[in-house]
Formats: structure tokens, sequence, C-alpha cells
């Protein structure tokens, strides 16, 4: 077994050398030259496309998934050894996808075998993007208490309601969705339904961030029609396809922990200099960064061999996004009043500030922390409610 997985890594080293674009070993400098696909991609770069296209090819964007399903019907231990190749020469994500984070995973478990082939396989292609109707205006922590109705009549689903903070929706091919079937319970009321955003009735808002850009909408449905064949998993059970999505959103999130490829801006930044204080601050950041990296090794092993506490992701979810916030927080310290310039090239159109105030939603989105610490609390360390 052992020279087998030996054998499988010099294999994926000398395949990565040879098809991953030298464009695509460097971080990405902006949002649009991250790679979400979709029935329109946008590419900052052609190498983005060329990336993704050959990755897709072997089934690597979704490397554990089912062969069948456009994945590459990897075993864990060959999947943890692709990341650790694709690390070891700082590529890039070949693709991001709320498809593969979040729907995916819900898919395998609930989705029936015409859903499965339906979706999964242009989600591993990168063709569907896809967004997340989960928040309402007057349901964000009290998630359960949505108000978005789905009324049966026959064949499908009358969607009516409104989402908000629906990240990318206006970008999006297809939304995920919790909506209200029985009005007279509160989660056992609740569907989850997939429909196309070019439904009609189906418009988007866009909500302007404190950081100047847009990647959240408010998401609006009047009289939207979804046939019922787009319903995952059971009618009034979609609480539990939620629970279930959200777990793997949290761990999604709490990678924005680990930081990204390339040089690591307060490493550069303790090199050149920085006052005393403001180093001894980045050396201890970079021990709980370390820290933090090895656990999430250890978590996603345990998730894909079905090991890990079922709270667990909550407890990632919270220290990937506070770890994230005190990453930009120190970088701002570093860069000075430089750091704040807003919209010269030489900043890139102010990417250090504008992502500094970003991460402030870091600790509010995928459930607050305080709602992860209040899991964590009742689930890990079993204390009173």
């Amino acid at each position: 077994m052992s020279e087998d997985l030996d054998q499988f890594r010099a294999e994926t080293r000398a395949w990565l050398e040879a098809n991953c674009p030298a464009e695509m070993r460097t971080p990405p400098k902006s949002d649009r030259e991250t790679t979400w696909g979709g029935r329109n991609p946008e590419y900052a770069h052609p190498d983005q496309k060329v990336w993704l296209d050959r990755m897709a090819a072997r089934g690597w964007t979704v490397p554990d998934w089912p062969s069948e399903y456009g994945g590459g019907g990897l075993s864990a231990a060959e999947t943890k050894i692709l990341r650790e190749e694709l690390k070891r020469i700082k590529a890039r994500n070949p693709l991001n996808s709320f498809g593969i984070s979040m729907l995916g995973p819900a898919l395998l478990k609930y989705g029936t075998e015409a859903q499965k082939l339906e979706h999964l396989p242009k989600i591993a292609r990168g063709e569907i993007r896809w967004c997340q109707g989960y928040s309402e205006p007057n349901a964000g922590s009290d998630l359960a208490g949505l108000q978005t109705s789905a009324e049966d009549k026959g064949d499908r689903f009358l969607v009516n309601g409104q989402k908000v903070w629906t990240s990318y929706a206006d970008k999006a091919d297809w939304i995920f969705c919790l909506v209200r079937t029985d009005k007279r319970v509160k989660q056992a009321g609740i569907s989850f339904l997939l429909f196309d955003m070019a439904s009609p009735g189906v418009s988007t808002k866009p909500i302007l961030l404190i950081s100047g850009n847009s990647p959240f909408c408010e998401t609006f449905f009047d009289n939207v029609e979804v046939p019922k064949a787009n319903l995952l998993g059971e009618l009034n059970k979609g609480w539990d396809v939620a629970k279930y999505l959200l777990g793997h959103e949290r761990e999604m999130i709490s990678g924005f922990g680990l930081g990204g490829t390339g040089k690591d801006p307060l490493v550069e930044a303790a090199r050149k200099g920085a006052d005393p204080i403001l180093r001894a601050q980045i050396a201890l950041f970079q021990v709980r960064s370390k820290a933090f990296t090895a656990m999430s090794e250890k978590f996603i092993d345990e998730l894909k061999a079905g090991k890990a506490h079922p709270a667990q992701p909550s407890m990632m979810k919270y220290y990937g996004t506070e770890l994230n916030k005190a990453r930009h927080e120190l970088q701002m310290a570093a860069g000075g009043s430089d750091a704040l310039e807003w919209e010269s090239d030489a900043s890139h159109q102010g990417a250090a500030a504008r992502t500094w105030l970003r991460t402030k939603a870091n600790s509010i989105e995928g459930g607050t922390s305080e709602i992860q610490l209040n899991i964590i609390a009742k689930r890990i360390l079993d204390l009173p409610s």
C-alpha cells in the first residue's frame, strides 16, 4: 500500500508539473482572478480556463467524489497526497464553487440517483454556478424562522418570498433554497429546493458593503414555479439537509484561517523590521496559524473518514474566522498608512484595505461566532444550556 501511494505521489507530482500553468502558481490578486465557473464564466487570464479544464478532465476538482459523478474516485489517502502536491507548487484552486463545498456533499447524501447524475458532473466541471438561499430579513440567526413559502401545486411548487445575504446571487445560475412547506411547525415544516435562477419571478439586488464591493445580494421570488423533482430529501425534512450542509459550509469558511498561497505578507513585514511589539504579535500569530493548520489537516482526515464530532465544524469555523480577522488586522498594522490606500493600481485598487473590511463578515456568515460558541459549549463541552 505504501509503495502504491509513493507511486501515486510521483505520478501526481509529474502531472501537476507538466499541466499546472505558471500563472496558476501565483496567488490571485482579486476576486476576478478566482475561478468560479458557470454558464457565463469570467476569466481574468486564459490560464484560469486551461487549469480548470485540465483538472476537471481528471475529476480532480472534486478528487474524492465518485467518478460516475464527475469526481476523481480517489481514496482519502490519495486525496490528501493531491492536496499536498498542489500546496507544494503553490497552485491556485482550479474551481471555487458553493456547489463543491456545500451542495455537493448534501446531494451525495440526500439526492436521488437522477439528481446526482443531473447536477454533480456539472458542478465538478464548473458548468453551473450555485448560490445559497438560507438567510432572510427576519430569519438570520433564527434560521428556522424563515417564511419563504413553497405552495404545493400538484406537479410543482410555487415559491414566494425573499432571501438576503445571498452571496453572488447576481452571478449564480442555480440556487439551493430553504422554503416553508408547512406553516404549522418550525423546523419540521421546512423543505430544500433546487431551482434555476433564470426562472421567471426570480430577481436579485446587490448589497453594497463597507469594502466597496457587492458580493452579497437580496434575492426575491415572485410566483416562481419549481418542479417537484427538484426537492432534495423528503418533504418537510429540509432542516436535516440544511444542518448537514451547514457543517460543510463551516468547514469551508474555517479555511479562511489557513491563508492563501504564495509569500506570507506578515513574515515579509517582520523581516523588513517592523517594531518589536508588532514582530512579537506576528510571531504569536504564526504559532497559532501553524497549530490551526495542523488541526485542520487532522479535522479533514477525520471528516473524510466519518469520525469527526458533529459539532467540530463549529469549532473550526469559529477559530478559523477569528484567525483570519487577526491576520488582516496585523497586515493593516504592518502596512501603516499605505495600507489604507483605496484606489491606485499600486495597491491593486485597495486590495489590502478592502479585504480587511470584508473579513469583518467572517464571524457572521455561516452562523455567528456567538452561535458557534454556544454549539461548542453545549455539544462538545457538555455545559448546561
